[in-house]
């Protein structure tokens, strides 16, 4: 799935839309779920699967599965800044492992991370003085958000890409 700003990666919600929503209904009845979580103000790639043991292991952290994110801050990201990221900053009490960052232009670029925590690319940013206004997931693992699917598109997995997420 492509999944569009405003929508909660959740099984079900009283009041606001989820990413099950966009799905049609045979999913949703065959125990279909999310794999990990995106933000509800970030886009991009997102798999779902009814396969638990898969999903366990794309989101265990012994397994170190790459995810990169396109971003957008608030303000210029300077080398300190970017050097801090890449080392590892305190989120709170957590210091997260190292990243990659490349940057597009000074306000804008790529993340690569193998771990997930709760807001973790609005919090690093934030441990450096800084604010997320763009996140994207493009990559999870071997697979990239396929540039033919608009926001809220979706579509199957590949024999190929089910391979390849199955190795990694």
């Amino acid at each position: 799935l492509n999944k569009p700003c405003g929508i909660l990666t959740a099984a079900r919600d009283a009041k606001q839309p989820t990413v099950l929503d966009l799905l049609p209904d045979v999913y949703r009845s065959c125990g279909c779920m999310p794999v990990g979580r995106l933000d509800k103000d970030t886009t991009g790639l997102l798999l779902f699967t009814t396969d638990g043991e898969l999903a366990h292991r794309l989101l265990s952290p012994k397994r170190h599965v790459a995810k990169t994110y396109a971003f957008r801050v608030k303000f210029p990201l300077s080398e300190k800044d970017i050097s801090e990221l890449q080392s590892g900053v305190d989120i709170g009490g957590y210091f997260t492992k190292p990243c990659t960052v490349t940057l597009t232009d000074e306000r804008e670029g790529h993340i690569t991370l193998t771990e997930g925590k709760y807001h973790q690319i609005k919090l690093m940013m934030e441990a450096v003085h800084n604010q997320i206004t763009y996140l994207e997931r493009i990559t999870f693992g071997p697979l990239s958000l396929d540039p033919a699917l608009s926001r809220g598109e979706w579509r199957e997995l590949t024999d190929a890409e089910i391979m390849a997420l199955n190795q990694s």
